[in-house]
């Protein structure tokens, strides 16, 4: 990470934001359409929530404003989207000039708080990117500014809206399963996903909060999700035995190391027209490397994570996060008092077919349903603690996020409402939940302890999950 990237760095975060407005009368007329503005545009805010949108959304939003901080990248996001609109540098006289009914917020992690609270403050109704937020002290910022807002916050968790993910949320209502009584879930990112975090800002703490809050938000909400309860309380246990200063060798930047001829983990992004276009051409602008070397020293977030966490209502959890996978995926159980449902992605050995393991994350990213795999269905085994098992098959999806991110869209943007009975809606309460578990795990890391959720703002867990 370059000493020139500041806290007000607006490179985009990942992954889509939750619903908003659904239901709200007017929303597809086009003399209503929502004046849209959006900070941070990195490759989230550019392509998903700007390309896309854009493309397909047009005629109920109108993008209005683009803000970041770096002049190059936010001109190179007005002309990617195509859209007819002012572009700004500063957050404020962005405010001031133009009139905004929805704020989308993709910025680095560590900055969400600050437009979040800003946004709302105006009355405006706000999407951020997940995670919300990136320490407690930040949570507690947004939730108060929720709370006296007439605006609506919307959290980017889209993985509950995920084809897969919702069909396992269905399944847990059976009673085949029975009473939950707790889930195993581990999470593989490969060598090459999971490397990235390492290269990018991702890598400091004090940018994106740890893979705790940056990628397990995303876990830690379908498990919230799933079990219908809030968490209590979480122990841990993490390091950093692959990445950072654990090698004897390391450069400044990729496109420029001596070691590459060495290095397993050289990454040629001038291989990527879209990305130099982005952040190498507008390096000068604020100094960010996107190519940075994730051996560099001053790497301090962990990349073995191990997590147990109990509810409110006594299901416990044991979830692990692993960032130097051979490959991209996961396993799920769910065990009950009756029976058992258990699932899995990418774990070669146990899959209908083989996925090309450099370019799943893309796959996953992808919104036009290209999912470049030979795999042909997500397979789920239903277990009876006196009977047989079954099997169940879905057809397999991946690009769009599972299929949740389009389904999503229409949820925020048309007022769409696929599965109202699931509670897939995702608010600052659940925003907060999402994190505050990422946040007890860090802590537990660094000081050895179990720590309770309640420590760490003014929500009260439930054991009957609010949802908003």
């Amino acid at each position: 990470m370059s000493d020139h990237l500041t806290r007000r760095d607006f490179v985009a975060g990942s992954a889509a934001a939750g619903m908003l407005l659904a239901g709200r009368p007017g929303l597809t007329a086009a003399q209503s359409r929502r004046r849209v503005a959006l900070v941070g545009t990195g490759v989230r805010g550019t392509r998903i929530w700007g390309e896309f949108l854009q493309q397909n959304y047009s005629d109920v939003i109108e993008y209005v404003a683009l803000c970041d901080i770096n002049p190059g990248r936010v001109e190179f996001a007005r002309n990617l989207i195509s859209a007819e609109c002012k572009t700004f540098t500063n957050f404020d006289e962005m405010l001031a000039a133009v009139d905004i009914d929805t704020l989308i917020v993709t910025t680095v992690d560590a900055t969400h708080d600050e437009f979040v609270v800003k946004g709302l403050g105006q009355g405006l109704d706000v999407i951020t990117e997940k995670p919300m937020v990136t320490d407690e002290q930040k949570c507690q910022r947004v939730i108060d500014a929720a709370r006296k807002s007439k605006g609506k916050l919307i959290v980017g968790l889209n993985y509950r809206y995920g084809i897969i993910f919702t069909r396992l949320k269905e399944l847990l209502a059976e009673p085949q399963v029975g009473r939950l009584t707790s889930v195993d879930f581990h999470w593989y990112l490969n060598i090459h996903h999971g490397a990235s975090y390492f290269r990018r800002w991702h890598g400091l703490r004090k940018h994106g909060g740890t893979l705790l809050v940056h990628k397990a938000s995303h876990h830690f909400d379908l498990l919230n999700w799933w079990i219908d309860s809030d968490p209590v309380e979480v122990h841990a246990y993490g390091g950093l035995e692959k990445y950072g200063a654990n090698n004897s060798f390391r450069g400044e930047r990729c496109m420029d190391c001596p070691h590459t001829g060495t290095c397993q983990f050289y990454w040629d992004m001038r291989r990527d027209e879209g990305i130099m276009q982005l952040y190498h051409a507008n390096e000068q602008y604020d100094g960010y490397i996107r190519d940075n070397c994730l051996w560099r020293e001053e790497i301090d977030i962990f990349d073995k994570m191990a997590v147990q966490i109990r509810y409110a209502n006594d299901v416990q959890v044991s979830y692990s996060l692993t960032a130097y996978s051979p490959y991209e995926g996961f396993r799920i159980a769910f065990n009950g008092m009756n029976g058992r449902v258990e699932t899995w992605e990418g774990v070669p050995s146990m899959t209908a077919g083989q996925e090309e393991n450099t370019s799943v994350n893309a796959v996953e990213r992808d919104q036009h349903g290209n999912t470049h795999t030979e795999l042909q269905y997500h397979e789920i085994i239903k277990h009876r603690n006196f009977g047989e098992f079954e099997r169940e098959n879905l057809p397999y999806v991946r690009a769009g996020h599972w299929g949740g991110d389009r389904i999503m869209f229409d949820n925020i943007f048309r007022g769409e409402i696929k599965n109202p009975h699931l509670k897939q809606q995702a608010g600052v309460r659940d925003g907060a939940m999402s994190v505050l578990i990422g946040f007890a795990a860090r802590r537990s890391i660094d000081e050895g302890r179990p720590v309770r959720i309640d420590e760490l703002t003014d929500l009260v867990p439930r054991a009957v999950r609010l949802a908003g």
